[in-house]
């Protein structure tokens, strides 16, 4: 039993020594007095994401590598200092070009990099590498950032381990989590490049609809020979596209190959205790300079200064030209050279600009989003002074449009709500502006720095902090574009007020929150609006709370209710609640199931009720399908029991990626004209002062309402003195998409992507009432230019290679509704219509050397896509022919 029993203890002793011995090789291993000769090639290919690689921009960098073991401790054979060795350089195109095509021809390595950079380039450098990561890269602080991440590229290809799993891992990339896969003789790396993180961050635009969205993957596969590298092959792919056209897209393509040649006797181990020691005596000068890669500082040569650059744009700029793609194209190239220029270089460009093109000037520099821009704006710009409150109010839309605000744009605008402003309107639309800075900052995870937490404050406290009406707007209209949740209680408190204006500013808000966030409570309310269980409410309130109702996932009794008050209501609000439910249903909407369920009681779905006449309606309808992008319109129109437009409401969403974009709505209200036809007001209209005014939400951003009378004064002496004109309810340029990152690969090499999206846009809107004829007229009138352009670009300092991707359109669109009312029912005609537009696309390649010689060139596809009128509802056709054949 004694000898079985040592037979065993000696059988687990060799075992376990086994096992440790295995375990011991966690990465490559050198061999001592041995030099590994390799050939190393790195190759760069940018393109449009769909591009062949003859089409491509970009070059090959190939040498010789020579790696040998410096030294190893003796008590870890994994902890190894290895020396890298680089020779024979070359660079060259990438594909096979023409002569006149290729920027590298007649060009030698040293004529391109410059002697100082090649030199360094191939000196020697360390690299300490335990247990397969590295620990530590030695190179000379002196040598070009540029240089230093080539080195870092190929030293990142010594670094995996041999056994399968998953580990976090410092290298060129950043830091990184990394998957492994081992097989005999070969280790497949894949690094999950969503996770690397950098010291350079970018900023993209808070809304996924007008965003960019990247893809990416790396994947090197290792081959082993003797504990070594017999070959490694590594690619790494970015793809870059807007989403909401996503063949406006680019593709980085990076590749490595290290190769192993033959080996032969290398230099002797260094004796050491440790490696600092032995790093200081390879070279006193060798530092440990940091695995991860170093920001590179380019400088443009020969680029034009700011004021240069302003004179060669500005004739885009003027107002006459903002209708063409010029203007949104011009706008993004100038943004790009404010976003370098100082303080003063930008307030030199402002006070130079002329009167007419002085606001769009305000929109660019507004829109570089830098401290400088912000200095400039804010030092030009007299809040006291209401002469300037057209470029006060170009300032003040740019910030709520801001792609990337900061909490010190928020506290430049809560400095000028607390100083005096001359002007009331831009008062107003400070506050207002205010509110959606919060919500895009909240949606960053900045809710609780200071700044906000100081606004949301003042703009939760502001509506029971006045009695002044035109005040408590201004903050209910803050608080629709904040989106608190914890404003949800004081927007469910306003929606019951007797001030018409609160109750539907209040109600349109709740409709913009999440589902989620709609209370039990919130919904009684709506209800006992909707219902008038407590009070009487105008229409325009009433159809408010029935939109909140159906949007916020009404419960069967919800429903029921609402159809069994078809037939109580008044005429027109009738017709407009059918018109509202038979949209749902058509258009299959969120709260379509529960109707058609409660539509199976008799009661509810009857003759009687779903046969009701009257003008008014609300129809929904695609604009655009395509996998990129879906866009639908909503027109929804509410008028009085007189015939006179109560409420015209005009919506136009995008969706993407699983997103939601309320692009634009336009909101025309009108209330206490009755007296103008010797007509009696409906039900809980009857001491209304006339009034007429425009609101309108741009790209999720509630702006100032505008107001077209009011008063029965104002009214007449605007009857005698109308145009006919529209009036202008925004103008201007637009940053739409606003994204920037840089792309660190594998190699070392440093990609910077900027994506921008601009758009010049003007929106206008009347309406015209013709006693004589009996006949009202409301236009809105939406006009705009849009360009969007994608640049991916590799300085190198003395190599360049980049592409852009872009495209652009002019388009129209306008919404006009007639209405005669010289009988009942009477005759309303409502037309939808977009004009021919053309669309183009571009792709441009670009490579450049230091010494000033590039190579460009440009394709581009041009199509017209052609105008047509929207489809409404066949009532709506037959009703426009009566209309038109009458005015004929």
């Amino acid at each position: 039993m004694l000898v079985l029993a040592v037979l065993l203890l000696c059988a687990a002793t060799s075992a376990t020594a086994s096992t440790q011995g295995a375990a011991a090789a966690a990465g490559p291993r050198l061999n001592n007095n041995q030099l590994y000769k390799f050939s190393y090639t790195t190759e760069l290919l940018l393109d449009k994401a769909w591009g062949s690689k003859e089409g491509s921009a970009g070059y090959r960098i190939s040498s010789d590598v020579n790696i040998n073991l410096v030294w190893r401790d003796p008590s870890n054979k994994d902890d190894q200092l290895i020396q890298l060795s680089i020779s024979n350089v070359r660079i060259e195109p990438v594909t096979e070009r023409s002569e006149k095509n290729n920027i590298l021809h007649g060009a030698t390595t040293e004529s391109i990099l410059g002697k100082t950079k090649l030199a360094a380039l191939t000196k020697p450098f360390l690299v300490h590498l335990k247990n397969g990561k590295i620990k530590a890269f030695y190179s000379y602080w002196s040598e070009p950032a540029t240089i230093k991440n080539l080195k870092r590229g190929i030293s990142s290809l010594l670094q995996f381990q041999i056994h399968t799993g998953k580990v976090v891992e410092n290298d060129v990339s950043g830091r990184c989590t990394v998957q492994y896969q081992a097989t005999q003789g070969q280790v497949t790396r894949t690094k999950i490049l969503e996770t690397c993180k950098t010291s350079e961050t970018g900023f993209t635009t808070h809304s996924t609809v007008l965003g960019v969205n990247r893809k990416s993957s790396s994947v090197t596969v290792f081959k082993l020979e003797d504990g070594f590298i017999r070959s490694a092959e590594a690619e790494e792919t970015h793809f870059l596209g807007v989403n909401a056209h996503r063949s406006t897209a680019a593709k980085i393509l990076s590749r490595q190959s290290l190769v192993l040649l033959g080996k032969e006797a290398g230099p002797l181990e260094v004796t050491g205790k440790d490696v600092a020691g032995v790093v200081k005596s390879v070279d006193g000068k060798l530092a440990a300079v940091g695995v991860v890669p170093e920001k590179l500082k380019t400088q443009c040569k020969g680029c034009p200064s700011l004021f240069e650059h302003w004179q060669a744009v500005q004739k885009q700029l003027e107002p006459a030209s903002l209708s063409k793609a010029t203007a949104p194209r011009s706008f993004l190239g100038f943004i790009q050279s404010i976003r370098k220029a100082s303080k003063d270089e930008i307030l030199k460009v402002l006070k130079s600009a002329s009167k007419t093109t002085l606001p769009q000037v305000v929109d660019a520099v507004t829109s570089s989003q830098t401290p400088a821009s912000l200095d400039a704006m804010l030092e030009f710009l007299n809040f006291t002074d209401a002469k300037g409150s057209v470029l006060q109010e170009r300032f003040l839309y740019a910030c709520g449009f801001a792609s990337h605000p900061n909490e010190r744009m928020l506290q430049a605008l809560l400095n000028i709500a607390k100083g005096k402003i001359s002007s009331t309107e831009i008062k107003e639309s400070v506050v207002i502006i205010m509110g959606a800075l919060v919500h895009k900052l909240c949606l960053e995870g900045s809710c609780d720095i200071p700044t906000v937490v100081q606004v949301k404050k003042m703009i939760l406290e502001g509506p029971e902090s006045t009695q002044v009406e035109s005040e408590v707007q201004m903050y209910l209209l803050a608080l629709k574009n904040s989106l608190l949740p914890e404003a949800i209680p004081i927007l469910t408190k306003f929606a019951e007020s007797e001030v018409g204006s609160y109750s539907t500013i209040a109600l349109t808000a709740l409709e913009r929150y999440d589902v989620s966030l709609i209370t039990p409570e919130v919904k009684q309310t709506v209800n006992r609006i909707y219902h008038q269980n407590r009070r009487i409410y105008e229409k325009n309130v009433r159809a408010a709370a029935a939109d909140v109702i159906l949007s916020s996932n009404p419960s069967y009794i919800e429903v029921k209710n609402l159809l069994l008050s078809i037939g109580n209501l008044p005429h027109e609000m009738n017709k407009y609640m059918l018109s509202k439910i038979q949209d749902i249903l058509r258009f299959q909407m969120p709260a379509s199931k529960v109707i058609r369920r409660a539509l199976e009681d008799m009661i509810s779905h009857n003759y009687d009720r779903f046969a009701k006449v009257g003008s008014s309606s609300a129809f929904s309808g695609f604009m655009a399908q395509s996998p990129d992008v879906t866009s639908t319109y909503s027109l929804d129109i509410l008028y009085s029991g007189s015939g006179i437009l109560r409420r015209s409401n005009m919506n136009i969403y995008g969706a993407s990626q699983g997103s939601m974009l309320h692009g634009l709505q336009v909101a025309i209200e009108a209330q206490g004209l009755e007296s103008l036809i010797a007509a009696t007001p409906d039900e809980g209209e009857e001491d209304l002062e006339s009034f007429a005014g425009m609101s309108a939400l741009l790209f999720d951003v509630q702006l100032r309402p505008v107001t077209f009378f009011k008063g029965y004064s104002d009214l007449m002496s605007k009857m005698f003195s109308m145009t006919g004109e529209p009036m202008n309810v925004v103008k201007g340029l637009i940053l739409l998409t606003d994204h920037s990152e840089v792309v660190q690969l594998q190699s070392g090499l440093k990609a910077n992507a900027e994506f921008q999206g601009g758009l010049a846009i003007d929106i206008s809107g009347g309406m015209e009432i013709s006693l004589w004829y009996r006949e009202s007229k409301t236009s809105v009138n939406n006009r705009g230019a849009l360009v969007v352009t994608g640049n991916v670009t590799v300085d190198m300092d003395f190599l360049r290679a980049g592409v852009e991707v872009s495209f652009d359109t002019e388009a129209s669109l306008d919404f006009i509704t007639t209405v005669q009312f010289s009988e009942y029912p009477f005759l309303v005609c409502m037309q939808m219509d977009k004009a021919t537009f053309p669309v183009s696309e571009y792709f441009s390649r670009y490579e450049s050397l230091s010494s000033g010689k590039s190579i460009m060139s440009r394709k581009a596809k041009k199509q017209l896509v052609p105008g047509s009128e929207f489809p409404l509802h066949q009532e709506n056709s037959n009703m426009c022919k009566r209309v038109f054949e009458s005015s004929w």
